[in-house]
């Protein structure tokens, strides 16, 4: 009698143990299924986006909170600054930005330095479907290498190389002769007249003529050395010898 109630017993207490180990799981699977921040295999944090802010910073739903994110060692031109106001190439840089982040599943990852800046921003590296954002927009012109802040430049060597190539194609921020510096955008030598912003596409990331001029001599009292193409002044109508730079000096 003895040996059948310390069989009773010892069943009684797998049972139990079986019951905590289900609802532990359950427990387990449920938060992860709502807050999926768990790295990957390839260190890439699955996230929800909010909304797009510019070229270089989205919101997101991060540990349960809405969350700015700054794009790591890339800068794009401003769009609504305090005191730079709207520069050119910004709002094309927010588009690419705003329809990459619609067009697949968003994925961070984080360096090895510091988490947040001084604004309290997120610093990552922005995925969408694997592929960086960040080497997008640079091959696209949009972007240029900036805020190098050691030892988070996991990808620097990666990214100088697309932005050399962009600067050799001539595209996007780099049709602007002296525009992207090592000191940000020099807005100041091309402000911004009206609305320069255009619909782009990864074949045709830039491509804008809504500052018009009458002629050469109108057209020169606002930029000396003449325009290149890709340019919102640029026309072909001025570019006399299609040589792709419209009323540079003779």
């Amino acid at each position: 009698m003895a040996q059948r109630t310390s069989k009773k017993g010892k069943g009684k207490g797998s049972l139990s143990a079986l019951i905590v180990a289900v609802l532990l799981a359950g427990a387990y699977y449920l938060f992860f299924q709502e807050e999926d921040t768990a790295p990957t295999r390839d260190g890439l944090i699955p996230v929800e986006l909010v909304k797009t802010i510019d070229g270089d910073t989205i919101k997101i739903m991060y540990e349960g909170k809405e969350t700015n994110v700054r794009y790591l060692l890339i800068d794009t031109p401003e769009t609504h600054h305090p005191r730079l106001g709207k520069q050119p190439f910004g709002e094309e840089a927010k588009r690419r930005n705003q329809e990459l982040m619609n067009s697949g599943k968003l994925e961070i990852e984080f360096d090895i330095g510091q988490k947040y800046d001084k604004y309290d921003r997120l610093l990552a590296y922005i995925y969408i479907d694997g592929e960086s954002v960040q080497e997008k927009l640079l091959s696209e012109g949009l972007a240029r290498v900036a805020y190098v802040y050691p030892p988070n430049t996991r990808h620097l060597d990666e990214y100088e190389k697309v932005q050399k190539e962009a600067k050799k194609k001539g595209i996007g921020i780099w049709t602007l002769e002296d525009y992207a510096t090592d000191r940000g955008f020099d807005s100041g030598t091309y402000p911004v007249k009206g609305d320069t912003s255009s619909k782009t596409t990864a074949k045709q990331p830039v491509s804008t003529t809504t500052e018009q001029f009458a002629n050469c001599t109108e057209l020169r009292k606002v930029y000396p050395t003449g325009v290149k193409k890709g340019h919102p002044a640029y026309s072909e109508r001025l570019d006399g010898d299609k040589d792709g730079m419209a009323c540079e000096p003779r």
